[in-house]
């Protein structure tokens, strides 16, 4: 090889060198990626309590299973208490304090009415990303010392009692968020409702019904903690579901769902659907969100 060819070959070795070094520091935008940039959330031990809730088999509002559930998320949740809802279900609530009015950040935790359906996604997975939230922002050091007094609300009764969906029935359903409301909707200032966010390859745009601007600044938490990727531009049609009956009290409220799971109320919607690198960016970009919340005025 002649000297200007090794010339040439080290100068270009170099080059390659100097530039996976630049991206290895400064990241590489042209790989999607779910990995954080912080470490808030723990999405293995969110990931554990899907799989704890999964082994409970399925859990219709009611059930014994359902009770018995009931009973472990309120052993977790900090201040944990039942508050009843009509016809013998309960919410499961826990609180960290602070000033007025509160956050909620809440999910159901019933399944369909359905024969062997156990909810890992669609009920089971934003139990767990709500119960890791509440450990997370907990923790000492987490939250300002001026911070907004948060609520960690697990609804009960938000599946149709018939299973089928359609507007004959809808209203059968969200039993939990409409009793919380009635109850305490002069206390809440913003409300994030979490369900199917455990699914490969997730993706959350913005449910039509959902707060525009606290959606724009949920996205804005996401990216800044480096999980942006599942949270694309654009809307998906309004649905029913438990932040609808905060919207419909005045309260700016966001549903975190992913509208196109392919095992919604199907047998598949089992533990081998859920991604802990998921759970966990939900759960960090709602972290941020919350931070962002009780900075502002």
């Amino acid at each position: 090889m002649s000297v200007r060819l090794l010339v040439g070959a080290l100068a270009l070795q170099f080059l390659l060198a100097g530039i996976f070094i630049y991206f290895a520091v400064t990241g590489f935008p042209f790989l999607p990626t779910h990995a954080a940039r912080s470490t808030d959330f723990d999405e293995q031990r969110a990931y554990a309590d899907v799989r704890s809730q999964v082994a409970r088999g399925p859990r219709p509002a009611g059930s014994p299973a359902s009770r018995e559930l009931g009973d472990w998320l309120r052993a977790r949740l900090p201040h944990g208490r039942f508050e009843p809802v009509t016809g013998g279900l309960r919410n499961v609530v826990g609180s960290l304090p602070g000033r007025a009015p509160a956050i909620v950040i809440g999910a159901h935790y019933d399944t369909p009415y359905l024969p062997g359906v156990v909810g890992a996604n669609d009920g089971a997975s934003g139990a767990a990303v709500v119960l890791e939230l509440a450990r997370a922002l907990a923790r000492p050091g987490v939250r300002p010392r001026d911070a907004r007094e948060l609520r960690f609300v697990l609804f009960d009764g938000e599946e149709s009692p018939t299973g089928t969906p359609g507007a004959a029935v809808a209203h059968a359903g969200l039993r939990g968020s409409r009793a919380y409301v009635r109850r305490h909707r002069g206390e809440v200032g913003e409300m994030l409702a979490i369900d199917l966010v455990g699914q490969r390859d997730l993706r959350l745009r913005r449910e039509a019904g959902s707060d525009a601007a606290l959606w724009a600044r949920l996205r804005a938490a996401a990216d800044a903690a480096g999980v942006g990727v599942p949270f694309p531009a654009g809307a998906v049609p309004a649905a029913r579901d438990d932040h609808t009956p905060f919207a419909g009290a005045g309260i700016p409220a966001i549903d975190l769902v992913d509208r196109d799971y392919p095992c919604f109320h199907r047998a598949c919607d089992t533990l081998a659907q859920i991604d802990p690198a998921s759970l966990d960016a939900a759960g960090e970009a709602v972290v941020g969100l919350v931070r962002a919340e009780e900075a502002r005025r």
